[in-house]
């Protein structure tokens, strides 16, 4: 009972200073690991003793799904040289760098051990990014990119980790076999990716009830993961790529109360599984840095110099980017907006995967031998975890206002625009093929073109400029229109709440009117 205690300690807050992240304009994994450490050092508070080797199972599926299912394999693919840039090759230098940078500030520790520690803390977390991009108004191309690399990253870097922990524990291992590791993990991986969405789609197609496919969808990133780990393939990789197929399947315009339903559940997932996951990687780190016991001082410079060496590689790393930009080689935006690369060397958060892969390092070697340098890994990895999540997440939002990055408002009202006119368009197609097939007379026609061209107007009055005197007209009555609507809505509920706790009266009946003001409410409020 301690832990389930503990833990919903850290969930309860953890959703609390999220809200409070919100307010403060800070991204909330570094609010909610300091609390997880504040919690861990409390006197007398019980280590949580979790296993490490079921936490990343567990916590990272939904995470990355979460992610995952807000975009598209097209909108990655549109930019794969960014994200090439930063989640695989990237990772490889981080690595090294570290690795060599380990290996020389302690000279007790192998080559192989070092290179672990350079696999555990190249990878920035896809959950702290994810909470940065969505927040802080970035742009949309530069907020793909981020988030693209922090679900492809975890790729590279987990199976690079494997690689070197092999390494360590056997003794060998040659670089034929790992290039062969590699290509194996990818392939295998997006075929049960793959494959995983496929299925899921046939199931869900046969299933009329959103809640059970929203229920079959929650399945979904942990049967791809755990498949993918019984082949010893790319978990990440699995998920990531079962998300997209999901994604690019869904394309049934009747299921919109399938695609509410799923929303609000991924969204409050998400929110909970950040909370936790980051409130548990606080706790860890207490343990960890308690564990290292009177040594923790002469670690300390070192992984100091570690964290630097981290922040440094890919301040450097997108330095050459902007030459390269300039020289109209590979991520070009970058040598035309410099900015967004200082905004994306800031923005290398590390978080779960680092810690759990650290916890997660065997005892012992094949030969029976402790892992060389087990501990000292460990503490070096934590102090890098907290040096960026606290360094660097609490000063990204004022290096961000400072440079002055944000969306590019008047590109996203032409897009909002476009796709406004395509599902226009699209609409009145299908009435002008209903009128001529005779499903509609010209009368009801009518009546549903004049209705239709009103709510378009409504609606671009949302993105249109409102410094123009008739959009600003449009505004402030639709504006009125919302708001008197609005009241209207919250008496009736109000009303219909009441009526549920009045005798006489059916809850079930009461609660089938309450849905259908809830639905109303809530595509209200979307359009606003």
């Amino acid at each position: 009972m301690e832990l389930v205690a503990i833990l919903f300690a850290l969930t309860v807050g953890g959703l609390l200073l999220t809200a409070a992240a919100e307010w403060m304009r800070i991204p909330a994994p570094v609010l909610i690991c300091v609390y997880g450490l504040a919690l861990g050092l409390v006197p007398g508070m019980p280590a949580l003793d979790l296993d490490p080797e079921h936490l990343l199972p567990v916590l990272l599926p939904p995470l990355l799904w979460a992610a995952a299912r807000k975009s598209s394999w097209r909108q990655f693919a549109a930019s794969w040289r960014p994200i090439l840039f930063l989640a695989v090759i990237l990772v490889f230098v981080t690595t090294a760098a570290v690795a060599v940078l380990a290996a020389t500030i302690s000279p007790a520790l192998p080559v192989t051990a070092a290179v672990v520690l350079g696999a555990i803390c190249a990878p920035p977390d896809a959950a702290a990014v994810t909470a940065v991009a969505d927040r802080l108004g970035l742009p949309r191309k530069l907020v793909t990119i981020l988030e693209g690399e922090g679900l492809f990253n975890d790729v590279t870097a987990l199976t690079l980790y494997n690689v070197a922990v092999i390494g360590v524990v056997t003794g060998s291992v040659s670089a034929m076999w790992t290039a062969g590791l590699f290509a194996y993990s990818a392939v295998a991986a997006a075929a049960i990716g793959l494959g995983v969405g496929w299925v899921l789609v046939k199931l869900g197609s046969l299933v009329d009830d959103h809640r059970v496919r929203t229920a079959l969808g929650l399945t979904a990133p942990y049967i791809a993961y755990l498949l993918a780990d019984v082949v010893k393939a790319s978990g990440v990789l699995a998920v990531i790529c079962a998300a997209f197929y999901l994604v690019a399947r869904s394309t049934d315009p009747d299921d919109f109360e399938g695609r509410l339903v799923q929303g609000s559940v991924w969204d409050v997932l998400e929110t909970g599984l950040i909370a936790l996951t980051f409130g548990v990687v606080g706790m860890e780190l207490v343990d960890i840095i308690q564990a290292v016991g009177p040594g923790v001082y002469d670690l300390l410079w070192k992984a100091l110099a570690v964290a630097g060496a981290v922040i440094a590689v890919r301040a450097l790393w997108l330095a050459l980017a902007i030459v390269l930009g300039r020289m109209g080689i590979g991520w070009r935006t970058l040598g035309e907006h410099p900015r967004l690369a200082v905004v994306t060397a800031w923005a290398g958060m590390r978080g779960v995967v680092t810690v759990v892969t650290a916890l997660a390092l065997p005892e012992y070697t094949a030969d029976g031998a402790p892992f060389p340098g087990r501990e000292q890994i460990q503490f070096l990895a934590v102090v890098v975890v907290l040096a960026t999540l606290v360094a660097q997440g609490l000063t990204l939002p004022g290096l961000i206002a400072f440079l002055g990055v944000r969306a590019d408002t008047d590109k996203e009202t032409a897009a909002l625009r476009s796709i406004m006119a395509e599902a226009g368009a699209a609409a009145t197609e299908r009435l002008q093929r209903l009128r001529g097939e005779g499903e509609v007379d010209d009368e009801v026609a009518a009546s549903m073109e004049r209705w239709f061209d009103h709510r378009s107007a409504q609606v671009a009055a949302l993105v249109e400029d409102r410094e123009d005197p008739e959009t600003e007209l449009l505004a402030e009555r639709l504006d009125t229109v919302r708001r008197i609507e609005g009241e209207m809505l919250s008496a009736a509920t109000a009303r219909v709440l009441r009526l549920r706790s009045t005798p006489g009266n059916d809850p079930a009946l009461v609660d089938r009117v309450l849905a259908a003001l809830d639905h109303r409410a809530v595509g209200r409020r979307r359009a606003q």
